[in-house]
């Protein structure tokens, strides 16, 4: 059921331009403000200036949404809100009213949310659009009110339901149980005083069921607030207790931010089942091996077992060397070994391996290591390709050549077939000595989508690809000039204007004389290969930066927060010293830090006031989480947010948590990571603070400069503090 609803919330594509958007406010200026902001971000929108304007306009289209004024000119906009109580119209109401019984009876009205006229109004206009959509995608999420009082019910079901939930109800637990077990739940609203059974421990029961199996969040509804039902209803398994009788905008906001949790959660598991699906495309297509760092085979698929002869359990242990072939020379393998353990870097080539029969098989080889953050060999990854076929049938073409050579139609005849099978099996395009294209072959055009008379005569120029180094390039063909065989990945631009990439053979081909006269490309093309691989990249990069806002989300900061964040790790560590690739990694990467927030219970993560030191203990545990979570990988982004997990709290002085790590003890991620964390969290607001003033900020960090921070990272910090105001300033929530 849940993988049902994964795949359909995956599926669903929210457009802007499907919803009508009626504004009434009278206020010329506020009401143009609105009317822009939302057909800028793809709405269509109404403009009514009277509660008239605003009536005529609902009788003759069809409306979405409503950005309603309370205080209109000819009426009170609470009017309009009791008229639409029970049409389909969303209300969002902009008001100066804080009274809190105003706001709850609205709230039962039919209202989404109250947008307040004050100094920031202007920037919660955006955030509007972000509650449309989530409104919207609560289509797609069922909540089960477990309840015996029909009263309660009817309250919490025209309470979300307003708000697009799906709502089922229940009045005992028996009837729970089949609603849970035969529909897809997202969350369920439980109450303690059952008539049959108590709530807390119909939960016990059916913890494995509810929580474990189907990962269904559990909100407990009390008239007993005492401690000891709370920690009861926690160590049972519930998320939050909402006490009885309860506050409208209470419920909505913690309905709300868990159904956005399991949202983001569901996102995750579409991506890893993505990224699965990408994997098993690459398992099918090409023959794949993983050997640890002393070459000892780990992982072999169908395909490597299928070629080879060998069953899975025959290979793993055993080092690659069992499908060596004699034939191959030590010297191909000192290289390959050369260029991957010590250069670490990727080879490539063609190896004949021997079958567990005797026999043999060519393969077109990719070996690449796979390194840790600190650049340590963690494994290598083989992918082949069968090429047996074609090198046996240029044997075979080569042995008549010599052997008929002394006649002058057999040698012409022979050099024609040679030519045609290569034609075949290859994408070939030749030049002439001033690299005009004076031959391609049909494969050519399929892959560049130009056709032969649009080619020859041609530069080679018109396929480089304008992101191409130039300096690349002549570096080839200077290389080619000196009559020596170039081998390499190219990538070229398609007459549609998509890139293209091959693995290229360029051949200088020379006369008896051995001057050369033209110029040969015998290619592959891996455009799918390198297309893959882009988009497994940045399916990773996704998973990890929604993982992290998820983390966020729990202890309600915003995604510009992460995103804050990885921008100043990314920086801190250039300036540092750290190179582009392992600033990027971490900067990827450290959207994780507190990802083991997801672990701490709701009621102590979002406390508006001091923890207390049993609290503390308590949310101190989110670094070790974070870090348990993400240290199996072999991943390098994953080991380095399990890193920037662990350690981001540890103090340079050793006073911190979870280790109590000093100094150079601290992983130098870690030390980055504090250092932005600090610096965004204080000057943004959060449930437990408003935000430092920048000075305040500055002084504590030259305070803590050799305590609390690395002092080095501190003065390069403070030296170049433009550029972090800058990112802060252009991320602004």
């Amino acid at each position: 059921m849940q993988t049902l609803n994964c795949e359909i919330a995956q599926k669903y594509k929210f457009k802007p331009s499907s919803y009508n958007i009626l504004i009434i406010e009278d206020s010329k200026s506020v009401n143009k403000i609105l009317f822009t902001t939302f057909t800028k971000l793809g709405y269509n929108c109404f403009s009514a200036f009277t509660l008239a304007d605003g009536k005529k306009t609902l009788e003759n289209n069809e409306i979405h949404y409503i950005m309603l004024d309370i205080n209109l000119p000819d009426g009170n906009g609470y009017e309009l809100v009791k008229t639409l109580e029970n049409t389909p119209e969303k209300i969002f109401v902009i008001t100066s009213e804080t009274d809190k019984q105003f706001r709850d009876t609205v709230y039962q009205k039919g209202v989404i949310d109250f947008i307040v006229k004050d100094k920031d109004f202007i920037y919660k206009i955006e955030k509007i659009s972000i509650t449309i959509e989530r409104i919207e995608k609560n289509r797609l999420k069922t909540i089960l009110i477990i309840d015996d009082s029909l009263v309660l019910q009817d309250q919490l079901k025209d309470l979300l339901t307003n708000r697009n939930y799906n709502i089922k109800l229940a009045s005992d637990s028996k009837k729970a149980l089949k609603i849970i077990t035969s529909k897809t739940i997202d969350l369920i609203l439980l109450d303690v005083e059952l008539k049959n059974e108590n709530g807390i421990e119909f939960l016990v029961k059916n913890k494995d069921l509810i929580i474990n199996i189907n990962k269904i969040p559990v909100m407990i509804l009390t008239n007993n607030i005492e401690t000891t039902m709370v920690r009861d209803g926690l160590k049972a398994g519930a998320i939050s207790i909402i006490r009885k009788p309860y506050i409208t905008e209470e419920v909505i906001l913690k309905v709300d931010l868990w159904i956005d949790y399991k949202r983001k959660a569901d996102e995750v598991l579409s991506a890893n089942k993505l990224l699965e699906e990408y994997k098993d495309a690459v398992d099918e297509s090409s023959m794949v091996s993983k050997a640890n760092s002393n070459g000892i085979i780990t992982y072999v698929n169908k395909n490597f077992c299928s070629l080879s002869g060998y069953t899975h359990e025959e290979l793993i242990g055993k080092n690659h060397n069992i499908v060596r072939h004699p034939d191959m020379q030590k010297e191909i393998f000192k290289d390959l070994w050369y260029t991957i353990k010590v250069l670490k870097q990727t080879w490539k080539g063609q190896i004949k391996n021997r079958k567990k029969d005797g026999g043999y098989y060519w393969v077109d080889s990719l070996i690449k290591p796979i390194l840790d953050t600190d650049g340590n060999i963690v494994e290598f990854i083989g992918l082949r390709t069968d090429i047996t076929d074609t090198v046996n049938l240029k044997d075979e073409l080569k042995e008549q050549y010599s052997i008929t050579s002394d006649k002058y139609d057999d040698i012409v005849s022979l050099s024609k077939l040679y030519e045609e099978a290569i034609d075949e099996s290859s994408i070939i395009l030749r030049m002439d000595l001033n690299h005009v294209i004076t031959y391609c072959n049909e494969q050519f055009c399929e892959v560049s989508g130009y056709t032969k008379k649009e080619l020859i005569g041609k530069p080679h120029s018109i396929l480089i690809h304008p992101n191409s180094d130039n300096k690349e390039i002549h570096k080839i063909w200077d290389f080619a000039d000196k009559g020596e065989i170039w081998k390499g990945k190219v990538k070229n631009i398609s007459k549609s204007g998509l890139p293209f990439y091959s693995l290229s053979t360029l051949v200088p081909l020379k006369n008896k004389e051995g001057e050369i006269i033209e110029y040969m490309a015998i290619r592959k093309d891996i455009t799918e290969l390198i297309n893959l691989h882009e988009e497994i990249e940045k399916t990773q990069k996704e998973i990890i930066y929604k993982m992290g806002e998820i983390g966020e989300s729990r202890s309600k900061e915003t995604g510009n927060h992460v995103k804050r964040v990885s921008l100043y790790s990314k920086e801190l560590a250039l300036l540092y010293g750290i190179s582009e690739e392992n600033a990027d990694i971490l900067m990827i990467a450290s959207p994780m830090h507190d990802i083991g927030k997801v672990g701490i219970p709701d009621d102590i993560l979002n406390k508006p006031g001091k923890l207390t030191p049993e609290e503390f203990e308590i949310m101190k545990t989110h670094s070790t989480l974070g870090y348990e979570m993400l240290k199996g990988s072999t991943k390098n982004i994953i080991k380095t947010s399990s890193i920037v997990a662990y350690e981001h709290h540890e103090k340079w002085n050793g006073t911190g948590y979870p280790r109590g790590l000093q100094g150079e003890e601290i992983h130098i991620y870690g030390r980055i990571t504090a250092i932005a964390d600090v610096f965004d969290a204080l000057g943004s607001d959060r449930c437990y603070k408003k935000a430092w003033k920048l000075d305040d900020i500055l002084d504590l960090f030259k305070k803590q400069k050799g305590k609390h921070f690395d002092p080095h990272l501190i003065e390069l910090f403070l030296n170049n503090l433009d550029t972090f105001l800058e990112i802060r300033d252009r991320y602004v929530d």
